[in-house]
């Protein structure tokens, strides 16, 4: 699958058949995660694979959403911010949460990619979900990533946007976007 195509098709499912899912997939997705820019180079990320029902349910209880139990697999991404905090001071935790931002969207597109499905699951009791699965205190738990086949093929809602609202040209407010010929692609095509 070309990336765009990715993109345009990655959705937030939150039905899930109980097709298997090869647990190898999710590794590749993983994978993918870890390819995402890392300020210094350094990889904080760490991720938790949880298939058992018991524990499935309990983090859905956690995340008060009883529909993330019925994915085969959920995913739980983590950040150490350590490293960064030391290197780079007050920045460090910026970072961690942008890196974060980056892998996690580099694996929803290839669980995309693969067939699977999955939604970005932001909300959580942290602390209660950190005892159920032995995190310890200075980890963050940066989403949790429920992991599966799409219960049907239905096409689900995408995300609307605008680019007028989305755009701000050499400032914040300013929406008025640039005459074509200042712009930089078309100044050899005869238009100067």
């Amino acid at each position: 699958m070309k990336l765009l195509e990715a993109i345009e098709k990655r959705r937030s499912v939150r039905e899930f058949s109980s097709r298997k899912v090869k647990w190898s997939d999710i590794l590749e997705a993983i994978d993918a995660a870890a390819r995402a820019p890392f300020a210094g180079s350094i990889n904080n990320l760490k991720f938790i694979i949880v298939s058992n029902e018991k524990t499935k349910n309990e983090i859905s209880k956690q995340c008060q959403q009883n529909w993330i139990a019925t994915a085969p697999y959920i995913v739980i991404a983590c950040s150490d911010e350590t490293r960064l905090s030391s290197l780079y001071n007050f920045r460090g935790p910026i970072y961690s949460r942008q890196q974060s931002g980056a892998a996690i969207e580099n694996f929803l597109l290839r669980i995309t990619d693969l067939g699977l499905s999955s939604c970005w699951v932001g909300a959580y009791a942290d602390e209660l979900l950190k005892q159920i699965l032995s995190i310890p205190e200075h980890i963050n738990i940066e989403a949790v990533l429920p992991i599966g086949y799409a219960k049907s093929a239905k096409k689900t809602k995408g995300v609307n946007v605008s680019f007028e609202k989305m755009i701000n040209w050499e400032k914040w407010g300013q929406s008025k976007k640039p005459n074509r010929f200042n712009d930089p692609s078309t100044r050899d095509h005869g238009f100067s």
